[in-house]
């Protein structure tokens, strides 16, 4: 096997593998020779086909057949006779069967980018202090009222107000066509939760039951929903009914109400200063690991590979196609262009690919591995988190390319966990992640 290497770019190499005659030919009757036992043709008998006859009828696909078998036997070799460190399989572009007898053929592959790994250890990183202030506790218990309150229909023609619940029939419009996925019937608006955007529900205070309106509003384009986000939707409405809640007692028998474990409404606030504490010390972890990678990432800037950075791009939107099939969307429905959101995540995924040689390099400097007990641990965490045993968990993960990525994640969050542990944290006053303040 003769190996030539031509360097395309900095991280890629396009490498040229020629397979001896002998062992091509040994290959191509050994190929024909099984063919001959498993066909029928006219006029033969099974096991007696000459080859020129077989060569005439399947010659293609014995070709065909036998270069994938020739290039997966001996890819790897040549990339090891190459001392190429590849992080992509190869990009076969080209192959041929030569009048010498020879096998060639050409693949395209990237490399792992070579840099210096710079400090990692002692990084300096500033969080806020965890606090649960009153008034957050009030709002809360304000909040559990309103999810506890009966609804009863308004008397008189009383117009919709903030709190109220309005029942409605609408139809959205943008750029004079009807939107399909925007409209409904006898659906409900929570006046002032904001879960239908502030300018939508603001659009219905006044309005009364029987009311027809038309309204526009404009979307931001981080608003949730993609189907309207960085859109102006006209909203033509129909206010069914209104509705209004019959807001529970501040006392023991609320806090009854929302817990079986409560029982006083000291209890019921304690309970939400612990839940708020918790939500807050996730959401303080995860902040610290984003402030991690984006001191790491400043600190060491390289090249990647464009197929990886093609790959995680693939991964995002296919994370968002599934995120949409949930909702009876696809990307086109939602008014998405693949192309854009290619260019709109690859600053994102070029990120992600370098943040993961940073780590995999710290990794390797500090022999951080993945250990069959952290493996264990993965497989207990997933099964508590959609009530499977384990051993179904195993099941899924029996494939290695479904085990792959999941060991990587595993080995990420084990490096992440000794960054933490390294890092200068220095708790600072100010609102922890995660934390509203009045009036938002």
């Amino acid at each position: 096997m003769q190996v030539t290497v031509e360097e395309v770019s900095p991280l890629t190499r396009k490498l040229k593998i020629e397979l001896d005659r002998e062992q091509v030919s040994r290959e191509k009757e050994a190929a024909y020779r099984d063919l001959g036992a498993k066909v029928s043709v006219k006029g033969f008998r099974k096991g007696k086909v000459p080859r020129k006859v077989l060569e005439k009828s399947y010659g293609a696909k014995v070709e065909y057949d036998l270069s994938e078998k020739l290039i997966k036997e001996s890819y790897f070799d040549a990339l090891e006779q190459s001392r190429l460190d590849a992080v992509v399989h190869p990009e076969v572009t080209s192959q041929s069967f030569t009048s010498e007898g020879t096998f060639v053929y050409e693949a395209d592959i990237d490399i792992r980018p070579q840099f210096e790994l710079g400090g990692y250890k002692g990084i300096e990183i500033e969080q806020p202090e965890i606090v649960v202030p009153d008034d957050e506790v009030a709002r809360e218990l304000e909040s559990l009222r309103r999810q506890n309150a009966p609804l009863r229909n308004v008397e008189g023609d009383r117009a919709i107000e903030d709190g109220d619940v309005a029942v409605i029939d609408f139809q959205g419009y943008h750029e004079g066509e009807a939107m399909k996925q925007v409209a409904g019937e006898n659906y409900t608006v929570d006046v002032g939760s904001g879960r239908n955007g502030k300018e939508f529900e603001d659009n219905l205070l006044g309005l009364r039951k029987g009311d027809e309106t038309a309204k526009e509003v404009s979307f931001p384009a981080s608003f949730p929903n993609p189907v309207l986000a960085g859109k102006t939707v006209e909203f033509r409405i129909k206010v069914q009914e209104v509705k209004e809640r019959v807001l529970p007692a501040l006392d023991d028998d609320l806090a009854k109400d929302v817990g079986e474990d409560l029982k006083s409404l000291d209890d019921l606030k304690e309970h939400i200063r612990t839940r708020s504490r918790e939500r807050k010390e996730k959401a303080r972890a995860g902040d610290l690991a984003d402030q991690l990678m984006g001191k790491l990432l400043a600190a060491h800037q390289f090249e990647v590979p464009q197929r990886l950075v093609g790959y995680e791009i693939n991964e995002i939107i296919k994370e968002m196609e599934a995120n949409l099939e949930q909702r009876g969307l696809t990307l086109e429905s939602a008014g998405m262009n693949r192309e854009q959101l290619r260019e709109q995540y690859r600053e994102v995924a070029e990120k992600r690919v370098r943040g993961d040689f940073i780590l995999k390099k710290i990794a390797e400097k500090e022999e951080i591995k993945v250990t069959d007990e952290d493996l264990q641990k993965g497989f207990e965490r997933i099964g508590a988190q959609y009530g499977m045993p384990v051993s179904e968990v195993k099941k899924y993960f029996g494939n290695r390319n479904d085990l792959l990525p999941f060991m990587n994640e595993l080995l990420n969050e084990k490096i992440l966990k000794f960054l933490r542990e390294e890092a200068k944290v220095k708790i600072v006053p100010g609102a922890a992640p995660g934390e509203q303040t009045a009036g938002e």
